[in-house]
C-alpha cells in the first residue's frame, strides 16, 4: 500500500494543467481513479480493462457516465512496477501529467512517500495457455512461462520503424526484484518529427515539448541531451505494455510478447484472456511466488542508476 503523495504538470495530449495525489486503499481495492473536479455525476474510473476505451496513443479510461481519464499508461507502470496494487487517485482534469515523459517521477514520489505490505494474501492471475491478437505485422501475446524460465512476469517486445534514430530494437526483461527501476522507469515517450503535425491537427500532443518526449526525424534525436539509453524506444514501449498490463487488476504472472505493438493491442489481449476461462486463474502467491512479482525487494541503489 502507498503512503499519500501528489504531483502536478500538464497532459500530453491536453496541454492543460492538472494536479493529482496518490492515496492508500484497502487490500482488495485495486487502482481507482477518481474525477475531483467532477460532481454532477459519477466520477470513479477502476483502472481495469473492462474500463479502456481503444485509442492508439494513450490508455483512456471511461466510465458508464461518461466520465474519463487518459494517458493512465505511464503512472500505472510506475503503481505495477514498485508493487502497488491498491490506490485511489485523485485527478482534477482529464489526463494524467505528462512530467519528462517517463515513468521516473513518479516511481521516485511513490518510493519516497514510503510503501507498506498490507495484512492481507497477495493474489496473481496466472496465464494457463497462450493467448494472442494481431493486426497486420503487430501482435501481442500472453504464454505461459516454460518450465526453464522462471516464475513471475517476463516482457518480451520487438519494434521496428523507418527512422534509423530507432530502427529495430528488441529487448527481453525478468520483471522480478527491482528491474523496472534499473531497466524501463526513465525511458520516455517517442514520436516522429513527420507524425507531431497530423497529431496536434487531430487535437493531440497540445503538451507536447522537447523535454517531456524523446522526438526524431530520420537519424537526428532532436530532444536535447540526446537518448538515455541506445534502444530507449523499445524500453519504453515495454513500460506502456506493464502500465497496460496494470489494467488486469491484479499481477500477471506469464509472458508478454510485442511485436510492434501497443496500448489497443495490449488492451485487445486483455480482453481475449478474459474472453477465456480456460486460460488464466487466480492463485494466492506464497512468499517465494510474492518475491518474484514487480516491485519485490526494491533497493534505493535500484533507482540511483536512472535519471
Amino acid at each position: 500500500m502507498i503512503t499519500k503523495t501528489g504531483f502536478a504538470g500538464t497532459g500530453l495530449h491536453s496541454g492543460r494543467p492538472v494536479r493529482l495525489s496518490l492515496q492508500p486503499a484497502p487490500a482488495d481495492h485495486g487502482i481507482v481513479f477518481r474525477r475531483v473536479d467532477v460532481t454532477d455525476r459519477d466520477a470513479i474510473l477502476p483502472a481495469r480493462w473492462d474500463h479502456v476505451e481503444i485509442s492508439p496513443l494513450n490508455t483512456r479510461l471511461v466510465n458508464a457516465a461518461g466520465v474519463s481519464v487518459s494517458t493512465i499508461e505511464h503512472l500505472m507502470a510506475a503503481l505495477v512496477g514498485c508493487g502497488v496494487h491498491n490506490a485511489l487517485i485523485e485527478i482534477d482534469g482529464p489526463e494524467v501529467p505528462i512530467l519528462d515523459g517517463s515513468a521516473a517521477g513518479f516511481a521516485r514520489a511513490i518510493l519516497a512517500a514510503g510503501l507498506r505490505r498490507l495484512d492481507a494474501p497477495l493474489r496473481a492471475i496466472e496465464v494457463l495457455s497462450p493467448v494472442e491478437v494481431e493486426q497486420g505485422a503487430a501482435l501481442a501475446r500472453l504464454r505461459p512461462q516454460r518450465a526453464d524460465e522462471p516464475a513471475g512476469l517476463q516482457i518480451d517486445f520487438e519494434i521496428d520503424f523507418p527512422d534509423p534514430a530507432i530502427g529495430h530494437q528488441s529487448r527481453t526483461l525478468d520483471m522480478a526484484n527491482g528491474a523496472f527501476l534499473r531497466e524501463l522507469c526513465d525511458s520516455r515517450t517517442f514520436c516522429r518529427l513527420a507524425d507531431v503535425e497530423a497529431m496536434q491537427a487531430q487535437g493531440l500532443a497540445l503538451g507536447g515539448t522537447y523535454d517531456n518526449a524523446v522526438v526524431v526525424d530520420g537519424a537526428r534525436v532532436l530532444s536535447p541531451g540526446g537518448l538515455r539509453h541506445p534502444d530507449e524506444a523499445v524500453r519504453h514501449k515495454m513500460l506502456d505494455a506493464l502500465g497496460d498490463l496494470g489494467t488486469a487488476g491484479l499481477p500477471i504472472l506469464g509472458v508478454y510478447e510485442g511485436r510492434r505493438a501497443g496500448h489497443a493491442m495490449t488492451n485487445r489481449l486483455l480482453r481475449a484472456l478474459f474472453a477465456r476461462p480456460d486460460a488464466w486463474r487466480v492463485v494466492t502467491c506464497d512468499a517465494a511466488l510474492a518475491d518474484r512479482l514487480p516491485g519485490s525487494r526494491l533497493k534505493p541503489a535500484d533507482f540511483a542508476a536512472v535519471a
